[in-house]
């Protein structure tokens, strides 16, 4: 197992606990509370400000501050992903599994292989 696999393991655990506790307590658990909608609101909002800032490093791909904050971004918006997987009781390894599935296959020809 790797250490992204093992660290993403270890946050589901801890989020599936954060179900438990009080929404005035836990972000997450107050994220739990309000439901996916609440929940996609946020990763939205992280993706968004993710994307952002892609963009801006793409024209200053030599300064570590806009480095950091792509990092940053991203660990947000994978957090949120996370939250969402734990809401709805779906494990990293699943997504692991699925993402196993496909590495080495052409991504037009793993798309195409889908079911509609």
């Amino acid at each position: 197992m790797s250490k992204q696999q093992h660290i993403l393991d270890q946050l589901y655990e801890i989020l599936q606990q954060r179900k438990n506790a009080e929404g005035d307590k836990s972000y997450v658990a107050s994220l739990y509370e309000k439901g996916s909608p609440k929940i996609a609101e946020k990763i939205l909002e992280e993706a968004q400000e993710f994307i952002d800032e892609a963009f801006h490093i793409h024209n200053e791909r030599d300064n570590e501050e806009v480095q950091k904050n792509l990092r940053s971004e991203a660990a947000d918006l994978l957090f949120h992903i996370m939250v969402m997987l734990s809401h709805h009781d779906v494990p990293p390894s699943d997504v692991f599994d699925i993402l196993e599935k496909r590495f080495g296959i052409s991504g037009h020809d793993e798309k195409a292989s889908r079911s509609t």
